[in-house]
């Protein structure tokens, strides 16, 4: 009898409607009306069925086929039908074939349905829009070493343009989770160990993206990285205060500060609770305490993991209702296909009493608040003619730019006796498995991807006039090593050794089949050496006569201390971007002055982690550390007995072949009040010969605090340019109020008393200090 009765309601109100409107246009389809008087219209005329539809994702797959492009007219009105609210598009399909899809189910969504609802076209985008031949841009560990904002701005305008010239209006994008457990195998999704820098980057992505009129959703909400285990979906293990000093803040950054139109929630669960179903944090937090207006997005799959994973309801068969009933009044608003679409059971759910209609309202609102935000209703498709495509996609100037972002995310290591750069006319020999055959690419990349782009071999050949040679030396995948001692012969025969080794990941193809890999989603690691047959071939190449620079290619840090201690020079080069050859070439020869600095700290072993710069007081307070010689003799130590808990390469560090001097810290006030904001400048002189850009970092240190803190926290930063032999003063402020802490009650405040502010190169090479008081 009540179902009879809320379709009658339902059928009146719509009645009501139309004729009170005369055949006048509905507000909601007024660009001009209040947003919220447009949710309020649309809301009120839409069935059961209508709402529903906007809470669950479709899939293009459902009326293209994807082998030759042909229309399923019945797929195609059942998707609009029951899953209109979003579809998904990130498959390896041609360009012509995508945006034909895209602009079949918007209009048909847009002409052929009562109401006339645009969807979310949604693709991956975090290093580049996933379709082929689109651009790739080196991974987010990679970005997040270039310490330029800027550049990932543009970046992300530039996945904008090209998403947007195919009709793709929403991105999976960025990442606000942070690289604190390395074994987990997505630490090159993100963009590193630290919160301050982690939300800047963020925020510089979505401001971006969504100045091209491509909508971010900003992911995994929350505390996502740093699982038991570093076992990819395990449990986080986590307390209230941890959360809010360390995982929340670039989450608010990227969502609030920089106004994000979804969130995408996450599939572990924190301390205990799924964060798919997590109230406090999807309910109290992020809508109540940080008024976010906009909606929540489950995971692929990650709403079944309620009943099949955390066991909270029956998964033979799948407890649907129990999964709505968790899920949706918690604050997911919608769910993401790859699973039971447990969503669909919502209209015999209200019908039968078991789920109120005001919460599947509030979350209708959201996704249309959002849409409405967006501009969908007024341009729900924004793809070009398939004649104008090329002019979007994969552009010289978008091409330079990847190549530019690459150059200023590559990290020096270590130098020795100016090894770099090379000369022009050297003879190299380029060996290694990375060096060349594919392209060494993170995850998030479309099929077949590996065989598009310039590799190391490429770049030193194009920027060298030196007889350049290559080998192998081994598979990446392989103990064997029959081809090192030939590998060893050819760098003998040149002037010096280029090696290129790490790990590897996959494209989304073969990721997912199985293909072998030593990172990814879902690749984790119990180790962070280099595997199989690389380390014989790094040693033997040191061995050898001639002088050999190392370059670790990976999507993590690698522990490997002997390269470090006895390679001529070491670069670190994160998954790279399709120009990452000439990148890397670029800076080998010094066409480019190095300027990447450390975004995650290197560990000398797995078993020494974490190693993140801001821990808490008291950790890390007695290094104790013992180790092995080369020779094999034993110094036993007790923190550790034979390894330092410190790190080998600190959070900020990089090396240039300029040498920067650092002067005269000074602060616009001494005193202060938390509503104040507070300059720090510094002086910085290139004291050589050679032009090059500095890393200016700022830590703060809460001298006495109410509760345990951190011992200093990056708090600014500035990427700057100075000539070879001028001084250039850096200012950078702080904001009082983001030196708070979450007090014993749980309050956040910013507690009077002393705070010294550390000016250096990285989190430990600290070349100046000041002190402010907080006054009440």
């Amino acid at each position: 009898m009540r179902s009879h009765i809320l379709l009658y309601i339902a059928s009146l109100v719509t009645a009501i409607l139309a004729i009170s409107n005369n055949g006048s246009k509905p507000v909601y389809k007024d660009p001009s009306a209040p947003i919220e008087d447009r949710v309020a219209d649309l809301l009120s005329r839409m069935t059961l069925e209508d709402k529903t539809a906007q809470l669950v994702q479709g899939d293009l797959r459902n009326w293209i086929n994807i082998t030759d492009g042909t229309l399923n007219q019945t797929g195609l009105e059942w998707s609009m039908r029951t899953r209109a609210g979003s579809f998904y598009v990130g498959v390896a399909i041609p360009w012509k074939m995508l945006s034909d899809g895209v602009k079949a189910g918007q209009n048909y969504l847009m002409q052929n349905t009562t109401l006339g609802i645009p969807a979310w076209v949604q693709s991956e985008g975090i290093h580049g829009f996933l379709i082929p031949n689109a651009t790739i841009f080196n991974s987010p560990i990679a970005h997040a070493c270039s310490f330029n904002p800027g550049l990932v701005e543009e970046m992300a305008r530039a996945i904008a343009r090209e998403a947007s010239a195919l009709g793709v209006n929403q991105i999976f994008g960025p990442l606000a989770d942070l690289a604190r457990e390395l074994r987990f195998g997505r630490v090159e999704e993100t963009f590193g160990e630290d919160g301050y820098l982690t939300g800047e980057l963020a925020h510089a992505y979505v401001r971006g993206l969504q100045s091209g009129n491509v909508s971010a959703m900003v992911k995994h909400f929350a505390a996502f990285a740093t699982p038991e285990q570093g076992i990819n979906t395990a449990p986080v293990h986590g307390g209230e205060r941890e959360l809010r000093t360390t995982y929340l803040p670039p989450f608010k950054r990227a969502i609030i500060d920089a106004g994000a139109l979804s969130v995408m929630s996450a599939y572990h669960s924190y301390d205990g609770v799924p964060a798919v179903a997590d109230r406090h944090a999807l309910t109290e937090i992020l809508r109540g305490e940080w008024g976010y207006k906009y909606f929540v997005m489950s995971d692929a799959g990650a709403t079944d993991r309620l009943c099949k994973d955390f066991k909270m309801c029956r998964s033979d068969p799948i407890d649907s209702e129990a999964i709505v009933n968790l899920a949706l009044p918690a604050g997911n608003d919608v769910e993401m296909g790859g699973g039971s679409f447990s969503f669909e059971k919502i209209p015999q759910m209200i019908e039968s009493g078991k789920l109120p209609i005001d919460i599947v309202d509030q979350a209708v609102s959201r996704q249309l608040r959002a849409k409405f935000e967006a501009g969908l209703f007024e341009n729900p498709f924004t793809g070009v003619p398939e004649e104008e495509q090329a002019k979007h996609i994969n552009t010289p100037e978008t091409i330079e730019l990847a190549r530019q972002l690459d150059v200023e995310s590559i990290v020096l290591l270590e130098n020795r006796d100016n090894v770099l750069p090379l000369r022009r006319d050297a003879n190299i020999a380029v060996i290694g498995p990375m060096a060349h055959g594919y392209m060494n690419y993170g995850d998030y990349v479309p099929f077949a991807s590996q065989y598009r782009g310039v590799t190391p071999l490429d770049g030193i050949r194009a920027a060298g006039t030196g007889k350049i040679t290559y080998a192998a030396g081994c598979e990446r995948w392989s103990t064997s090593t029959s081809g090192i001692a030939s590998a060893v012969a050819l760098a003998q025969e040149a002037d010096v050794a280029v090696v290129v080794v790490g790990t590897w990941s996959r494209d989304q193809d073969e990721l997912w089949a199985g293909l072998n890999a030593t990172t990814g989603e879902h690749v984790d690691a119990h180790s962070l050496d280099l595997v199989g047959a690389m380390p014989a071939l790094v040693r033997g190449l040191l061995a050898a006569r001639t002088p050999a620079v190392v370059v670790f290619s990976s999507g993590k840090p690698i522990t490997a201390p002997w390269v470090g201690a006895a390679a001529p020079a070491l670069v670190q080069q994160f998954y790279p971007s399709e120009q990452g050859g000439h990148a890397l070439a670029a800076v080998l020869f010094g066409d480019a002055n190095p300027s990447g600095r450390l975004a995650v700290s290197f560990p000398y072993d797995v078993g020494t982690t974490p190693v993140y710069h801001d821990y808490l007081n008291s950790a890390r307070a007695h290094p104790d550390a013992g180790g092995e010689a080369a020779d094999g003799e034993l110094a036993f130590g007790h923190a550790y007995v034979l390894q330092s808990p410190l790190p080998l390469y600190e959070f900020g560090f990089g090396r240039s072949y300029s040498k920067f001097a650092y002067a005269d810290v000074r602060l616009g006030a001494h005193a202060v009040s938390a509503a104040d904001v507070v300059t720090v400048s510094v002086d910085i002189t290139n004291d050589s010969t050679r032009d090059g850009a500095e890393v200016v970092q700022v830590y703060v240190q809460d001298v006495v605090a109410s509760v345990v803190v951190p011992n200093k926290q990056l708090r600014g930063f500035s990427k700057v340019f100075v000539r070879a032999g001028a001084t250039e003063t850096v200012s950078v402020d702080i904001k009082i109020a983001d030196l708070g802490l979450w007090d014993i009650n749980m309050k956040y405040v910013v507690e009077p008393g002393e705070f010294v502010i550390h000016v250096g190169s990285s989190s430990k090479d600290i070349r100046g200090k000041a002190t402010f008081t907080v006054v009440a």
